[in-house]
């Protein structure tokens, strides 16, 4: 199994990851946490200062991946993923909390959280992820 650092080292490596400040927290086999650090890039409307859902959405997709990877030990593709959104997420920084829920030999099943550091649920999700063996 992956260690804790092995996963940031992991983690730290896309791009994207980077853009959005990622730092993995907890890891053990079927779960993991990773902490988003926020960024004034992230917000959809000036106005009223909320993170745009397309963020929140990427840390469900993140948390329920890498949760996976305990298993794994490798990326694993996504299928198909919902989201629902639950209040804004304001500035600051975001928890996103990821379980295996159902390990299959093609297909497994995750959940996610995203949470705000008042422990207050902002989204969550369920992902489908190709497990089997590549072609």
């Amino acid at each position: 199994m992956m260690t804790l650092a092995e996963l940031q080292q992991a983690l730290a490596r896309g791009p994207y990851h980077q853009w959005l400040r990622l730092t993995a927290t907890a890891f053990a086999e079927d779960t993991v946490e990773i902490r988003a650090q926020w960024r004034e890039e992230w917000v959809a409307n000036p106005d009223h200062q909320h993170t745009h859902g397309g963020v929140l959405a990427a840390l469900v997709d993140v948390a329920a991946h890498w949760a996976l990877v305990s298993r794994t030990g490798r990326p694993v593709p996504t299928v198909d993923m919902r989201v629902d959104y639950h209040r804004p997420a304001m500035p600051g920084d975001l928890i996103a909390r990821g379980t295996v829920i159902k390990f299959g030999r093609q297909l497994s099943v995750c959940d996610a959280q995203v949470l705000g550091l008042d422990g207050k649920l902002r989204a969550s999700g369920r992902g489908t992820f190709y497990t089997g063996t590549r072609d």
